[in-house]
């Protein structure tokens, strides 16, 4: 029997946070799922912490060579036996109720081809420190396409048919999502959640690490629309990403470089449920 949704989670070094993110896949109210863990050639130990899970629904894939991100997503989407692709990440933990929800809206609004939702963010220490909200409706995601869409990557969910159509460039590695929604909000349409369904790992990244992805970015714009483009997105893409690297170049120097959207307070209630799924992990 096939799985009705399949849940890809590439891997690159995460043995240490792999299991408590594949443990809250594990405890998905929606049990009709396989998850599809891709090592990405990691040079820890998370291969063996791969091999530890022992349900018939976990298929693996033991990477020898380093492919990046896209390709493994990729790769995952060509594997798929499911209707429904959702991304995780190795470093997150989906919320109990994550797929059920997700999986019903996008039932009950078969217009919407990529589905998102806001999250929780936590600390390597496992505090709570926020969440974030996210604009709701494809023409206010997609408002100022060349200044990029707030649709978290790691909380994406949508038919396989459309990951198949709409597929990840290596070229953008580092930016692949942006990327994937500027190749195609103009012939899709996306949606987020209003409700909390993912908590994120939050990481410092060195100032490095963000102006390379900015780099990428752009460059993959350029890669994608050229000079020509009448509406001249790569150029305005160059211009906006220019203009936010020297903002991180600023806040590193007076040290107040950290989560770039304000995060908004939990509520008691919030902190207490979100604990208490931590304690199930």
């Amino acid at each position: 029997m096939q799985p009705f949704v399949t849940i890809a989670l590439p891997v690159y070094n995460g043995a240490a946070t792999l299991k408590v993110a594949v443990r809250s896949i594990l405890q998905q109210s929606f049990t009709d799922w396989e998850l599809i863990i891709l090592n990405d050639a990691s040079t820890d130990n998370s291969l063996e912490v791969m091999r530890s899970f022992d349900d018939p629904r976990i298929r693996l894939v033991e990477g020898e060579k380093n492919m990046g991100l896209s390709a493994r997503l990729n790769m995952a989407v060509d594997m798929a036996r499911g209707q429904y692709f959702a991304r995780m990440d190795q470093d997150d933990v989906s919320l109990p109720q994550r797929i059920e929800k997700q999986l019903g809206y996008l039932q009950a609004h078969p217009e919407v081809d990529l589905l998102a939702t806001n999250y929780a963010v936590f600390n390597d220490s496992l505090e709570w420190l926020g969440k974030l909200s996210v604009s709701q409706q494809h023409l206010e995601i997609c408002r100022k396409p060349w200044s990029g869409f707030y649709l978290p990557h790691p909380t994406w969910m949508g038919k396989v048919s459309w990951f198949q159509s709409h597929r990840y460039q290596s070229y953008a590695d580092g930016a692949e999502d942006q990327n994937l929604l500027l190749r195609s909000f103009t012939q899709s349409r996306f949606a987020c959640l209003d409700e909390v369904l993912l908590g994120y790992r939050q990481n410092a990244r060195p100032l490095k690490k963000v102006l390379r992805a900015r780099f990428r970015y752009v460059k993959s714009a350029f890669i994608s629309f050229g000079l020509r483009d009448a509406n001249h997105m790569a150029v305005k893409i160059f211009i906006v990403q220019l203009a936010k690297g020297l903002g991180d170049i600023v806040n590193i120097w007076f040290k107040v470089f950290g989560f770039q959207r304000t995060l908004l307070p939990l509520q008691d209630e919030e902190k207490r449920y979100l604990n208490l799924i931590f304690k199930g992990l």
